[in-house]
């Protein structure tokens, strides 16, 4: 560096000592550990600064160069319209098409029409022989679909290893999403070994069976937990398929990977890196040379929002790009509106784009794992394969993943640390901008094709005989939209939101920041933040038509006025009276005044917010 740089060869080189003497300083004691050390939900360690990591080695995934493959979901009802929707994707961009079956994991309540005339008119001037691949999102009963589509290549009399078709088959999956009759896995694995070996008998080239583990993280999994299930189902199915005589070195290539990717970048970055390592490490155990897993990526179901929808594309953004950085071969983007419905035209394009403006004109696949030797996405993944490498012990301890899902091993596991996210996403700590953070209640709806059905609680037939619950797919947002759909319910049928009344005490300048956090609080749950400055507390709050009161101010000012306040705006008819910011030693006075509950960034906001709600409508 010193011949590049002259100019920084005529310093000193910095040394960590250093930098540790000056943070010291501006911590000014405090805890280095609790301010700058950050933990993930695997319990992985995440330091402020990291050196290079030299002795890292470039990890073999998609060719140096080469672009990964831009996907385009085709999940509309109507044949000829998903038809219509795949040519103007293939016309635009994508390269790629993902068949979503009704049902399968991911689907979201849509799906093609999954019938051999159904999938003959989706498949009409699609060209399957011109290098376009085809990815099947598969259900049990619509297990005849890759016959539909191999009926159809006869027809065309195309060379079967021309097409280049993942199937998808993912039985221990389905059972895990409760998205068909849960089977014993003993009885499934020689009928799904017979399907394969079959499909690769007529000349296809595969893959045919995926380990898909968006199954995990749309049920609020980890990371490390994600990595495990994926490597567990990817061992099971290599063992049925060696079971149903397939060579060990030919049955690994007809196994696939499916993981889902979302905005936090860096995880996202050094789980998809993990996850050809870990692979590797499978490959090695069972005595063969590692050979490049195919491994796609889908942006993540539970970040993505119903409210203020247009941030989505920024999160998309951010995981398609970590997704591509981590080394995924296939990326399907989720359009912004996937929340709200099946999405139109324009979103669907927009998901095209954001991965042809990452390709084309950011040239993010020219590099090859431009991640590697980056001394924090190294020690994140390397701390991802030792987490999900010992919770993949522990499933084979079990008997393998068929077992730990019988038994609820996996189902436990991920439920913890579902609660533990969802309770972040509660307090606040994992904010969810224009949800639970800067909401908007004057946003303008967003067109779609057809709103999202209300779906039920997964199937869970056979539960009995199996014992296996099925893994929920949640999205984070839902418990505060649900708060702003009761707000626009009350608009719609009023005329007029629920309401708080925002009590400012003192100067401008003592009241500003506490009032501007207090309209963000109680915005996210759709109660509409009310200010009338100057006059009578008591008569601006009878003004405002408010029937809960929130008291905004400074420390100073609230020794002073916060008490007196509070009783007038109680005397003046609020239900709820709030106070913004901790009480410290004044809780009690503050309490005895009236004042109800206490919001502050950490506390529980969901909780709160339901409680205000629950008051509004027991209120006259």
């Amino acid at each position: 560096m010193a011949q590049d740089l002259p100019l920084a060869s005529e310093f000193p080189p910095a040394t960590r000592e250093q930098w540790l003497k000056l943070v010291d300083g501006v911590l000014k004691g405090a805890p280095f550990d609790r301010k700058l050390v950050g933990t993930t939900y695997d319990g992985l360690r995440i330091d402020p600064l990291y050196g290079r990591r030299a002795d890292a080695n470039v990890l073999t995934g998609r060719a140096p160069g080469m672009p990964w493959q831009i996907m385009a979901r085709v999940d509309h009802p109507d044949p000829k319209e998903a038809n219509r929707q795949a040519l103007e994707d293939l016309e635009n961009g994508a390269n790629g098409l993902v068949l979503v079956c009704p049902g399968a994991i991911g689907s979201q309540g849509f799906g093609t029409d999954v019938s051999a005339d159904g999938i003959a008119t989706l498949l009409d001037g699609v060209f399957l022989d011109a290098g376009a691949p085809i990815e099947f999102m598969l259900t049990r009963e619509a297990k005849d679909v890759p016959a539909h589509v191999a009926a159809i290549i006869t027809a065309r009399k195309l060379a079967p290893a021309a097409c280049d078709l993942r199937i998808g088959f993912d039985p221990i999956g389905l059972m895990a999403a409760g998205s068909s009759a849960p089977v014993p896995w003993s009885e499934i694995a020689p009928l799904f070994a017979r399907m394969t070996r079959t499909l690769a008998d007529e000349g296809f080239r595969g893959p045919f069976a995926v380990a898909d583990a968006r199954v995990i993280h749309s049920a609020g999994g980890s990371e490390a937990q994600e990595l495990a299930y994926a490597l567990s189902v990817a061992v099971a199915y290599w063992r049925a398929l060696e079971a149903g005589g397939v060579a060990l070195d030919k049955a690994r290539r007809m196994i696939f990977f499916r993981l889902s990717a979302d905005a936090d970048q860096f995880m996202t970055m050094a789980k998809f890196r993990a996850l050809r390592k870990l692979w590797a490490r499978v490959e090695e155990a069972s005595g063969l040379t590692p050979a490049p897993a195919f491994i796609a990526a889908e942006t993540a179901w539970r970040m993505m929002t119903q409210r203020d929808p247009y941030v989505n594309m920024l999160r998309v953004t951010i995981a398609a790009f970590a997704a591509g950085l981590g080394g995924a071969n296939a990326i399907t983007v989720l359009p912004f509106t996937a929340a709200l419905g099946l999405p139109d035209g324009f979103a669907r394009r927009v998901a095209r784009n954001t991965q042809l403006v990452l390709l084309e004109e950011s040239s993010l696949a020219k590099v090859a794992d431009p991640a590697a030797g980056s001394g924090g996405i190294e020690a994140l993944t390397d701390g991802l394969c030792r987490t999900a490498w010992a919770l993949f012990q522990g499933i084979e301890k079990a008997g393998g993943i068929a077992a730990a899902l019988e038994c609820g091993l996996i189902q436990k596991q991920v439920a913890e640390t579902r609660t533990t996210r969802e309770s972040a996403v509660a307090m606040r700590k994992d904010p969810i901008t224009g949800t639970s953070e800067f909401p908007f209640l004057a946003e303008m709806a967003v067109n779609i094709l057809m709103p999202a059905p209300l779906l039920d609680s997964p199937p869970q037939a056979g539960k009995e005989q199996t014992g296996l619950a099925a893994l929920p797919a949640i999205r984070l947002a839902e418990p505060f939209e649900k708060l702003r759909d009761a707000s626009d319910a009350k608009l719609k049928k009023t005329g007029a939101r629920p309401k708080v009344f925002l009590a400012t005490l003192g100067k401008p300048a003592d009241s500003i920041a506490r009032a501007t956090f207090a309209k963000n609080f109680f915005e996210a749950g759709g109660i509409e933040a009310m200010e009338i400055a100057g006059g009578d507390l008591a008569a601006a709050f009878r003004q405002s038509g408010a029937a809960l009161a929130c008291l905004c101010s400074s420390n100073e000012v609230y020794e002073n006025e916060a008490a007196a306040a509070a009783k007038a705006l109680v005397a003046a008819g609020a239900k709820q009276v709030y106070l913004a910011g901790r009480p410290g030693d004044l809780a009690d006075a503050l309490k005895q005044a009236g004042v109800q509950a206490f919001i502050y960034a950490g506390c529980d906001a969901l909780a709160t917010l339901e409680t205000a709600h629950e008051v509004l409508r027991k209120a006259p």
